[in-house]
C-alpha cells in the first residue's frame, strides 16, 4: 500500500496565509470567515485504502468493454498530421487512477501515464485541494509583478528539494535561496510548457554571447560563436535529444536544417552532437570547439532518452563531462520533462549526483492538472530581464497548489516508488532473457522502461498488439533514425499488480 497522506489546505499553506484567505472571503461577502475556515481546515486524504483497492479491482476489467460505445461522433477539426495519428477509440469518456474509459467504452490502462502527464493517474484524490482552494476564492490568474503566495511557496520548496534540504529546515532553505555561490540552484522561473522552460534555459546560456536588450553589459564572450553540445544518434546525425518545440530549439535535433545551415554558415551558433556515453568524443569535441573563434555555450542533454530509444546515460559518463565543462566554462542543462517526479526524491539528477546549472521541470509535477513548467538556476545566470524569459500565466497559482500536493505525496512515498521502480525494471529485464530472439534489450531507469525489439515492424506490431489489449505504450516511428523501441511509463500510483499484468500481457503477446 502506498503511504496516505491526509492534509487540509492549512497544513500545507500555513494557518496564517489561510486565515487571511478566509477573512478576505468575509471582507468581499462571499462566505462567513468561519464558513472559509472549515473548508480551510477540512483535512482531505491523498490516496486513501478504498480508492487503492478500487485501483487494484479494476486491474481485472482491462481490456473489457464495461460501458456502451459512444458510437457515432464528432471528427473535429484537426491539421491532416493530428487526423491520421488519432484514435478515436482510445478517446478518454471518462477515467480514474490507471485507467481511462474509451469511446469504445473499453477499459484502458494508461501505461505511459497520458504520455507522461499523469504522474498520480486520473482523478486523484489530493488534488481536491485545488477545489477547496477555488472554493476559497483563490485565484489561479495572476500577473507577473503579483506573483502569489502559493507560488513564491513552491518555489521555495521545489529550491529546498533540488538542494537535498528537508522542508522543515527554513534555516536551510533561507541560507540557499539568497547564496550567491558557483552552482547553488536557487532561482526558479515558472512559465506554462517544457518547450518554453527549455528554451528560457537556452536563452540565459545565449546571453553570454549575444545582448539580450541594447542597455545590458558586453556579454562575456561576445564575439564568439557559441558552440551547443546535444545528445546524438547512432547513425552521426542529432536526433537523439529532444528539448521541446520552439523553432531555434527544434534545429538542435535535426528539424529546420537549412535554417540552421544558414544560422552556423553565418557563425550565429552551431549545434554538435556528442556521441551517447562516449566520453572520449565528448572531450575530443570540448577541446575542439574552445579553439579561435568558437566557444562551447551549453551541454543540453535528458538522463532517460524518452525519445531515442530510452537510452540511459550512464553515471560515469555524465559526472565526467560535467567535470569537462566546468573545466570550459560551459553550463549544463538538464532537461527533466520526462524524469522529473518519478524517482525517489523527485530530481533524478540528485541520484547522479550531478550539480547543473539549469534543471528543466514539468509534466509530472503539476500531474496533469495544469501545464506548468520551471527552470531552476543558479544566481549566476539570473541574466535575463523580467521580459526574457517568461509567459503571462506562468505564475497560476492553482497550478503551483498542484505542485506542492504532487511534491508532498511524492515524498512521503519515495521509498514506494524507488521500489516499484526497481520492481518493473526487474521484471522487464526476465522477459528480454525470455524472449532473445524478439527482444534485444530493456532500457531507460525505473518506470521509464524502454523494450527493444529487433527492427521497427516488429516494434510497431509491439505497440499495436499492446493496443488491442488495451495497455497504452508508444513506439518511436515518427522521425528518421528511430530505435525500434517501446516505451512504458506508468504512474507512481501504480502497484507490483499492476506491473505485473503488463508483464503478463507482454508475455501473452510475444509468446503468441
Amino acid at each position: 500500500m502506498f503511504v496516505n497522506v491526509k492534509m487540509s489546505l492549512a497544513d500545507l499553506l500555513g494557518k496564517k496565509y489561510t486565515d487571511r484567505v478566509c477573512a478576505a472571503n468575509a471582507a468581499l461577502g462571499v462566505m462567513a470567515k468561519e464558513e472559509a475556515l472549515a473548508i480551510a481546515e477540512e483535512k482531505i486524504d491523498f490516496f486513501p485504502e478504498a480508492t487503492q483497492e478500487r485501483n487494484s479491482r479494476l486491474l481485472s476489467l482491462v481490456g473489457k468493454q464495461i460501458v456502451e460505445p459512444l458510437g457515432e461522433s464528432t471528427d473535429g477539426a484537426p491539421t491532416d498530421a493530428f487526423r491520421k495519428a488519432e484514435n478515436k477509440d482510445a478517446a478518454p469518456i471518462g477515467a480514474n487512477g490507471n485507467y481511462r474509459v474509451g469511446e469504445d467504452g473499453k477499459l484502458y490502462f494508461i501505461g505511459k501515464s497520458e504520455h507522461y502527464h499523469a504522474s498520480l493517474g486520473h482523478s486523484f484524490p489530493g488534488y481536491k485541494l485545488i477545489d477547496r482552494a477555488r472554493a476559497l476564492g483563490i485565484p489561479n490568474a495572476t500577473h507577473n509583478n503579483t506573483r502569489g503566495y502559493i507560488t513564491r511557496l513552491c518555489e521555495e520548496k521545489l529550491v529546498a528539494s533540488a538542494n537535498g534540504i528537508d522542508w522543515a529546515d527554513e534555516e536551510a532553505i533561507a541560507k540557499v535561496v539568497s547564496s550567491t555561490e558557483h552552482k547553488v540552484l536557487n532561482r526558479v522561473i515558472n512559465l506554462e510548457t517544457g518547450s518554453l522552460a527549455a528554451e528560457a534555459g537556452f536563452k540565459m546560456m545565449l546571453a553570454r554571447f549575444y545582448k539580450l536588450s541594447p542597455e545590458f553589459p558586453a556579454p562575456k564572450y561576445e564575439g564568439k560563436t557559441p558552440v551547443f553540445f546535444v545528445l546524438g544518434d547512432y547513425a552521426g546525425g542529432i536526433a537523439a535529444n529532444y528539448h521541446g518545440t520552439t523553432t531555434l530549439i527544434q534545429t538542435f535535433r535535426g528539424l529546420w536544417a537549412d535554417l540552421r545551415d544558414k544560422a552556423e554558415a553565418a557563425e550565429l551558433y552551431k549545434v554538435v552532437p556528442v556521441s551517447i556515453n562516449d566520453i572520449a568524443d565528448f572531450e575530443e569535441k570540448i577541446k575542439l570547439y574552445n579553439q579561435g573563434n568558437y566557444k562551447t555555450a551549453g551541454f543540453m542533454h535528458e538522463i532517460v532518452l524518452m525519445n531515442y530509444g530510452g537510452i540511459r546515460l550512464t553515471e560515469e559518463f555524465l559526472k565526467r563531462a560535467y567535470e569537462l565543462c566546468e573545466e570550459y566554462d560551459t553550463p549544463t542543462m538538464v532537461d527533466e520533462i520526462q524524469s522529473c517526479m518519478w524517482y525517489d526524491g523527485m530530481f533524478q539528477f540528485r541520484l547522479y549526483g550531478l550539480k547543473p546549472d539549469f534543471v528543466i521541470i514539468g509534466k509530472g509535477f503539476p500531474g496533469g492538472e495544469y501545464p506548468a513548467s520551471k527552470v531552476i538556476t543558479t544566481a549566476e545566470y539570473d541574466n535575463l530581464n523580467q521580459f526574457g524569459a517568461l509567459v503571462t500565466n506562468g505564475q497560476e497559482e492553482l497550478a503551483s497548489l498542484a505542485y506542492l500536493v504532487t511534491m508532498t505525496f511524492a515524498l512521503a512515498n519515495r521509498e514506494k516508488i524507488a521500489e516499484t521502480g526497481a520492481y518493473f525494471e526487474k521484471r522487464l529485464g526476465e522477459l528480454c532473457a525470455k524472449y532473445p530472439e524478439k527482444l534485444t534489450k530493456v532500457e531507460g531507469a525505473g518506470l521509464l522502461a524502454a523494450v527493444h525489439c529487433k527492427d521497427i515492424d516488429s516494434a510497431k506490431a509491439f505497440m499495436n498488439a499492446l493496443h488491442d489489449n488495451c495497455i497504452d505504450a508508444s513506439a518511436q516511428i515518427y522521425k528518421q533514425n528511430c530505435l525500434p523501441a517501446v516505451l512504458f511509463k506508468p504512474s507512481l500510483i501504480t502497484d507490483k499488480d499492476a506491473l505485473d499484468l503488463i508483464v503478463d500481457v507482454i508475455d501473452d503477446i510475444l509468446a503468441k
